[in-house]
């Protein structure tokens, strides 16, 4: 091919990094748009590629050509490829693989390899003259065709694609390609309408003159609406659509996830801190890129503000954009805009169905809706343009991805802001360190809700210290008496109660009696955990499970002390205590089912739930009017995780859910039980005091030099050997302490070292940790890493994944 034609610059969807240039055919030239996706070759395979632009700068004596071009319409905007790029250079991940990441899933299409038995295949494995490899694989084809994925993983050898090739070569194996994926689809239904020239005096019957005059009388209608009054319906507009005297097609229709409408509302009455707080925002409006930390105590009325702010965005025609940290916390929120603004929402969650969230997608790219609310994959949300961007809970630790593309969506709303001449709105009641720093420092500035609304006092902190109940026996060392009768009192008033216990299950950590070893999973570093209601022992991080009538391996004896404390003990506990309350538990484990945590919430509210106990679910945003009295029943689990922020997320995670009491009418009491009473997390999460945190907190951060006062990047080392990835992550960290020692000290290399978790889903983990006081020189430090050991990052049988901010050390 020659460069007559045009040349485009494509992203493709691989684990390749940079972009290429095609040429595309005068039959696609205007088709081949920038936000499209496109069909082309790579590497002897099809796949899909995202479109650019124009690439006039690429002389190129023959390049490839575009096979096809895949959508009508761009699936995201021109103006969104700049935050792309963005990504891509900052998280130090392929460009396509970001643009994968931030479209909705089952978009892409690929080549498929498939291999079959040739029948002179079949002859030479008869004649026993086979190789034991090449006959292993020519076993496995002797059933029917098998894809080339599906023949590496039954035979997990590094040369079984060569000798699938070598096969194919001989004429023993057939290769055959056809394309897959691309499951996702505009959803349509069947829509009636006159025909321009209906026929005239012909005699209908009663049901087809029914159906005649109501689409006179409407208008086109979707047939099933006419099946509600004319059962048989469908079948008699195919026989009309026969006889001329309608007109049948498809219309394509959103899935809606919103579920039942809700009751329209008008606007609060401020107070005057919030009137302040959406005034100076107000006045920053249409002036440029402009960060507000909104620092507000629990139930200050952060969200009101927030509708407020978008409420006049809106009315000069903007668009905005809100982030939640929860799935869980969605609804809540949507339900509260929607309410507000009507049917100009947008959900984007992966909560939803692929099909749900393609249509929200497609509503924000074509601008039917103004708003959109989701969790921190909705920061790629397909707006042309963007004018305010709310992140509410900014301190939370969702807001991380942990897994592919490990981007933080809090700072990309930053990113997206300044990009846009947007106004961005940090909100909580508990601030990350990295954002006060920040507005200390000046990046942000800081606005404060220092009351609750409606003068409402903040709820009265009892710290009880676990260590004088050490003696008592089974959960009475948990359920202390000054919580049990402060549960007595707050029931007896009618009113609700709020445990919350950051552990789910019955119990985590099983002893066979006989020989005293726990009951690990087999796949993991970890204890099982026994979860009662489904008579299993369960691992939280790879799913294994075992009945709960395993008996030791170790000893084969059958008695197991489940030891340890977890939600479905407090629930069993609760309801043994009080056996008149109704007793309810929100974590993973009940809230799995779709819809599950909106029926809970509904309960919560309509008083049919007397004691409420959860996990950190619980503690994120949601408002509980009749909820007085929270219980945490032990508040120091995070302090121990090795991690420098542990302080941080304790005195968070305690705050927060603290703020769940006293949101009505009534006063609220919070009941904290912890074996550290002195730890200043604690101390200043008791007296709502983040200053006084921030101080402290800084102070060990500075002398560490850890964040803010340093960048992190963690390499993560996995693989299914262990003496390989042992290697592996040695010699990477030889590597980086060779670059390092020659810089002379701009980066710190610490390790490599197992991980806290050293085996995961059967894989062993190594971690080595790079630090440096600016992202700059940490960046150009990894990419030499990467260009100079590059073998070191495409290990087949070894993983390197690059996380850049590291929020979880596990």
């Amino acid at each position: 091919m020659t460069d007559s034609q045009p040349h485009i610059e494509v992203a493709v969807a691989l684990p390749v990094h940079g972009s290429f240039t095609y040429s595309v055919p005068e039959a696609l030239q205007a088709l081949a748009t920038p936000g499209k996706r496109v069909l082309v070759p790579f590497g002897g395979r099809r796949v899909t590629g995202y479109v650019l632009g124009a690439d006039g700068a690429t002389q190129l004596s023959q390049v490839l050509a575009v096979v096809d071009v895949l959508d009508a319409e761009p699936l995201f905007p021109e103006s969104m490829i700049p935050l792309y790029r963005w990504v891509s250079a900052y998280y130090l991940y392929p460009l396509g693989e970001v643009i994968r990441t931030a479209l909705p899933g089952g978009l892409n299409v690929r080549d498929q390899r498939t291999l079959s038995l040739t029948e002179a295949g079949r002859l030479e494995g008869r004649s026993g003259q086979v190789a034991v490899d090449a006959g292993a694989l020519m076993a496995l084809l002797a059933d029917g065709p098998v894809e080339m994925n599906a023949l590496v993983r039954k035979l997990p050898s590094s040369g079984t694609r060569a000798l699938a090739m070598t096969l194919v070569r001989r004429g023993w194996v057939a290769e055959s390609r056809q394309l897959s994926g691309d499951r996702v689809r505009p959803h349509t239904e069947r829509w009636v309408a006159l025909p321009d020239d209906p026929p005239r005096g012909k005699r209908l019957s009663a049901s087809r003159r029914g159906i005649l005059d109501r689409v006179i009388a409407e208008g086109p209608m979707p047939v099933r609406l006419l099946t509600r009054t004319v059962s048989t319906a469908a079948s008699l507009v195919r026989a009309m659509a026969k006889s001329g005297q309608l007109t049948v097609f498809q219309r394509q229709v959103y899935r809606d996830p919103l579920g039942e409408p809700v009751a329209p509302d008008r606007p609060h009455r401020l107070n005057d801190e919030q009137r302040q707080v959406v005034a100076e925002v107000q006045a920053a409006m249409g002036g440029g890129f402009e960060t507000f930390l909104l620092h507000g105590v629990t139930g200050s009325g952060k969200t009101e503000v927030y509708m407020q702010l978008a409420r006049s965005v809106i009315d000069r025609g903007g668009r905005v954009l809100v982030l939640v940290p929860e799935i869980a916390l969605i609804s809540q929120m949507a339900r509260r805009f929607e309410a507000r603004f009507g049917a100009g929402i947008a959900l984007l969650h992966s909560g939803l169905s692929r099909g749900e969230r393609y249509d929200q997608w497609l509503r924000v790219m074509r601008g039917e809706a103004t708003i959109a609310i989701g969790a921190r994959s909705a920061i790629f949300a397909p707006f042309a343009s963007l004018d305010l961007v709310i992140v509410d809970e900014e301190h939370d630790g969702s807001y991380k991805q942990e897994g592919g593309l490990r981007y933080n969506a809090r700072d990309l709303a930053v990113v997206r802001g300044r990009q846009n001449r947007a106004v961005v709105i940090l909100g909580t009641a508990t601030p990350s360190v990295q954002s006060f720093a920040n507005a200390r420092s000046g990046k942000f500035k800081t606005l404060c809700l220092t009351r609750r609304v409606e003068k409402r006092p903040m709820p009265e902190i009892t710290v009880v210290d676990l260590t004088q109940s050490r003696d008592a026996r089974g959960i009475r060392r948990f359920m202390t008496p000054e919580l049990t009768d402060a549960m007595t009192r707050t029931l007896a008033r009618g009113e609700q109660v709020l445990l919350f216990l950051n552990r789910r299950g019955y119990a985590g950590y099983p002893v066979c009696v006989d020989c005293g070893k726990a009951l690990n999973c087999r796949h993991c570093d970890i204890s099982l955990t026994l979860h009662q209601s489904a008579n299993a022992y369960r691992c939280h991080y790879c799913g294994f499970s075992l009945p709960s009538v395993t008996p030791c391996p170790a000893c084969g004896g059958k008695r197991m002390r489940n030891l340890g404390l977890g939600t479905e003990k407090v629930e069993a506990a609760v309801s043994a205590l009080f056996p008149e309350a109704r007793v309810a538990r929100m974590d993973r484990d009940t809230t799995t089912r779709r819809g599950a945590v909106v029926a809970l919430l509904k309960r919560l509210h309509k008083g049919t739930i007397d004691v409420l106990i959860g996990t950190q679910m619980v503690a994120k945003g949601h408002d509980f009017p009749n909820i007085t009295l929270v219980g945490v029943i032990c508040a120091d689990l995070s302090l121990n995780f090795p991690d420098f922020r542990a302080g941080e997320r304790t005195f968070q995670l305690l705050a927060q859910v603290a703020g769940r009491a006293g949101r009505g009418d009534a006063p609220g009491r919070v009941i904290l039980q912890t074996y550290n009473p002195s730890h200043f997390s604690i101390q200043s999460a008791t007296d709502q005091d983040f200053p006084g945190f921030y101080q402290k907190e800084v102070a060990y951060r500075r002398e560490l030099g850890y964040p803010p006062f340093s960048r992190l990047v963690l390499l993560r080392i996995s693989g299914k050997d262990a003496a390989r990835t042992r290697d592996h992550a040695q010699a990477l960290g030889s590597c980086c302490l060779r670059l390092a020692t020659g810089q002379g000290g701009h980066t710190t290399v610490l390790g490599p070292i197992e991980a806290a978790l050293s085996r995961v889903a059967g894989r062993y983990r190594w971690q080595v940790l790079l630090k440096s006081d600016g992202t700059r020189p940490v960046h150009r430090f990894l990419r030499e890493v990467m260009t100079a050991h590059s073998a070191l990052f495409t290990h087949s049988a070894v993983r390197v994944a690059v996380d850049v901010d590291p929020f979880v050390f596990m």
